[in-house]
């Protein structure tokens, strides 16, 4: 197989570039992505086998400009209905369809936004995924904050009056385990007053370890269902294995997490398909655990390290509101997030329509909130995984929201004692 990937570079020990070009090269040395690594928990679900089968039966030119008309007029679309929606045969509907979302989404949200911005606490990889900047195969400047670093960073989100934070980390387990994590989430709950995590996939005994810990809800992207594709972009690591990143939502929700959030990341494979999966994935979730609050995502793949070598497949911006737009008439119940890869003209029209949630004040880069937030040079810095593309401060996003007419949220969740 011609390497497709990336370019070397020099700061790769002969040895390690022999290993990348093996696995870049020959698929016979690289193990079974359908197959569980030791440790990695198993659960009985049918989740999976439902979703699957609907996305390889799916045929998206197979539906008409009829079957959209009739999924539109529909109080509650079936999968069926989602299906004709994400079709090609839906792109002249796109007003109407962005009408219903609209109305969909303020019968059930109001003309609120809620507001969070991430924290990257350590860019460490053990995964060579050929589209992520954090890739153990690319040359960067690694990082892992210490707990009074990380104290720190969140200290000075915390004083730009954010109530809601995301912690995430590279996927190693050897440079940040559970442990680690656990611990910056105890600080967070000190200055937040929601606890997300983007962290490489768990046991359910971790999850509930985590929730102890004071995370409320835990986001995974599963980046593509297509397991033919996903096995040529994973292609070493604990990430590589595609049913075991598939169940973490399920995982966490069995450790007692409130919420879970996923995704595919548009721009793998055939966006429509992983679409579909997506939606299908967190609609059969919601079924089987009714009190879980239930999220989507709609990131695309943003310029990285070498992303001429990736040749991504385009997914423009009229063809990703179609996508939300479907969500939100498939899912109306469901929290939709736009993050900072989009443009601040396509974030700022999609709340308007079907996003309830949006990030603000954005770095994905470690331990440069200081610089980011004062202006301060840090000494601390690692580099970021993927270019943002929407850098606004939370004071200015939410006095842009406000101009819009819609209600900036910090916070809806009050937490009880005994």
């Amino acid at each position: 197989m011609e390497n497709q990937f990336f370019v070397d570079s020099d700061a790769l020990s002969e040895a390690a570039l022999a290993k990348k070009h093996q696995l870049e090269n020959d698929p016979s040395c690289r193990s079974d992505n359908m197959k569980y690594m030791e440790g990695q928990q198993q659960i009985k679900s049918d989740i999976m086998q439902k979703v699957m089968s609907a996305v390889e039966s799916y045929d998206p030119s197979a539906y008409t400009a009829n079957d959209v008309m009739r999924a539109l007029d529909k109080p509650n679309p079936s999968p069926e209905d989602l299906k004709a929606l994400l079709s090609p045969a839906a792109a002249p509907f796109l007003e109407k369809m962005a009408e219903r979302a609209r109305i969909e989404t303020r019968r059930h949200f109001g003309n609120t936004v809620y507001l969070f911005t991430p924290l990257y606490i350590a860019n460490y990889c053990e995964n060579y995924c050929v589209y992520c900047g954090f890739n153990c195969y690319n040359h960067i400047r690694r990082m892992k904050l210490s707990m009074e670093q990380i104290e720190h960073e969140m200290k000075i989100i915390a004083e730009s009056g954010m109530e809601e934070i995301l912690i995430l980390t590279g996927e190693s387990r050897a440079m940040s385990d559970v442990k680690y994590i656990g611990e910056a989430c105890k600080l967070a709950r000190k200055y937040f007053r929601m606890v997300g995590v983007e962290i490489y996939p768990v046991n359910v005994e971790d999850y509930r370890y985590l929730h102890e810990c004071g995370v409320d809800f835990v986001t995974v992207f599963q980046e593509t269902y297509d397991t033919v594709r996903y096995e040529q972009l994973h292609l070493a690591g604990h990430k590589r294995v595609w049913p075991y990143r598939f169940e973490a939502q399920e995982r966490a929700l069995m450790g007692g997490m409130r919420g879970v959030a996923g995704s595919a990341l548009l721009g793998l494979s055939d966006f429509r398909k992983d679409a579909l999966a997506t939606a299908l994935h967190m609609y059969y979730l919601q079924r089987k655990y009714p009190h879980a609050e239930i999220s989507l995502s709609c990131p695309r793949l943003r310029p990285i390290i070498n992303n001429d070598k990736i040749n991504p497949l385009d997914v423009g911006e009229k063809e990703l509101c179609q996508v939300l737009c479907a969500y939100r008439i498939f899912l109306p119940f469901a929290g939709i997030t736009v993050s900072s890869r989009e443009s601040k003209s396509f974030r700022d029209g999609i709340v308007r329509i079907a996003a309830t949630k949006i990030s603000a004040g954005v770095s994905t880069g470690i331990g440069d909130h200081e610089s980011k937030y004062t202006g301060k040079e840090s000494e601390a810095e690692g580099d970021e995984q993927f270019e943002i593309n929407d850098s606004r401060s939370l004071e200015q996003m939410y006095a842009d929201m406000s101009d819009e007419g819609l209600q900036p949220v910090l916070n809806d969740y009050l937490y009880v004692s005994d």
